[in-house]
């Protein structure tokens, strides 16, 4: 697996299981020679002709995310994009919902349990602070889940 990110979570990259880390502020992946069978593009940093020139005859791309501090749909013209660029091509484009059933939850939460999943948490805060908890989040640098503990204390 192929990771893209900033040089402060090369590190943090490699420890959660990328064999092969790109530091996007000196290497742009999108002009490098590696294809790629699946691209999970969660940034949307790059054009959807560029990041679709990265994958294999046969890939997938994912586009997940992007523009979302904009509004709150803007990332849907991306998707809508991707799937439609899908037809022409043998290069396929799914989206990525966020909807989960609470038997996916319930197998994560076990393979938590386990130690076979293990969540990256950047930053925890409790329940009065929350507004720092979004603002921090919406600065768009949580190297992480940023968590808000509810309990009687906060």
């Amino acid at each position: 697996m192929t990771a893209v990110c900033s040089t402060r979570n090369v590190d943090q990259a490699r420890a959660i299981g990328a064999d092969h880390v790109i530091d996007y502020s000196k290497e742009d992946f999108t002009k490098g020679a590696a294809r790629y069978d699946v691209v999970f593009d969660n940034a949307a940093g790059h054009s959807l002709a560029s990041t679709r020139g990265v994958l294999t005859d046969s890939g997938i791309l994912i586009p997940n995310a992007g523009m979302l501090d904009r509004k709150w749909l803007a990332n849907l013209p991306r998707m809508t994009g991707a799937l439609l660029s899908a037809i022409f091509s043998r290069k396929r484009a799914k989206v990525s919902p966020q909807a989960w059933k609470p038997a996916d939850l319930a197998v994560l939460g076990d393979w938590i349990e386990e130690g076979k999943l293990k969540p990256v948490i950047d930053r925890n805060y409790p329940l009065r602070e929350a507004p720092q908890a979004v603002a921090y989040v919406a600065e768009g640098h949580a190297r992480g889940k940023v968590v808000i503990i509810v309990d009687g204390d906060s």
